[in-house]
């Protein structure tokens, strides 16, 4: 028995990696997120599928509760094959480490499959580059949206990056952009993608000062820099 913890990708179902589907194939149990398309699932078959979705102010299942369900499913011995799905990778604020952890505490076999990050795989796709020789030689990946639970806040918005990559901050999109403006200014480049990679997709321009007064949807992410110029070159934007 073991227990594959899986990166799903940014959203295109196409872009999951040839290993993940292997795994899928022959899983008894797929414990699934909600930013997992749910068409990779049908890679799955006739496994048993357990939803375990969670979303800014109203997750489905607690972290801890998740932990419990993939160890219960991994001692169930009619299971060889315990699949967890987690969309982008599994260690890009995906918790997954925790998941592991958890494991390790049971004595439970475990294999990591890393998946494509929306951090990178969403820009990427577009034609977005968050490096570029002259403009970027840095970029920094943040969460934007801390679990309230935790003691304190980790998140230090001065970073150094040419580019800084914000997942899961579209809910506190005001307030993370003020924190970065007290170290860029209001008139640095930024752009959001909404629903990466997927048909739905979605690209809004705008600078740190004016992002936050625009209507945005989730999922998506907030790109910062000079980078976005760039992209508008690429694609032809004035």
């Amino acid at each position: 028995m073991v227990v594959y913890l899986i990166g799903a990708g940014p959203g295109n179902p196409e872009l999951i990696t040839l290993k993940a589907v292997k795994a899928l194939n022959k899983a008894d149990v797929v414990i699934y997120d909600r930013l997992a398309n749910e068409k990779i699932l049908e890679h799955a078959g006739e496994a048993k599928l357990i939803y375990v979705g969670k979303k800014a102010g109203e997750h489905y299942k607690s972290q801890d509760e998740i932990n419990q369900i993939i160890i219960n499913e991994a001692k169930d011995t009619s299971n060889n094959i315990i699949v967890r799905l987690k969309g982008g990778d599994p260690f890009v604020f995906g918790r997954g480490g925790e998941e592991i952890l958890s494991l390790i505490s049971e004595g439970i076999k475990f294999e990591v499959i890393p998946g494509v990050t929306s951090a990178i795989g969403v820009p990427t796709s577009l034609g977005l580059p968050v490096t570029h020789r002259g403009v970027a030689t840095s970029f920094t990946v943040v969460t934007g949206h801390e679990d309230p639970t935790k003691n304190r806040k980790q998140v230090k918005w001065d970073y150094t990056a040419d580019t800084i990559i914000v997942l899961m901050g579209i809910g506190k999109m005001k307030e993370n952009t003020s924190e970065i403006m007290k170290y860029r200014d209001s008139k640095t480049p930024v752009c959001v993608i909404e629903n990466g990679t997927l048909p739905n997709e979605k690209t809004i321009f705008g600078t740190l000062g004016d992002i936050g007064d625009k209507d945005i949807n989730t999922p998506a992410i907030l790109i910062v820099g000079n980078v976005i110029d760039v992209f508008k070159e690429i694609k032809g934007i004035k």
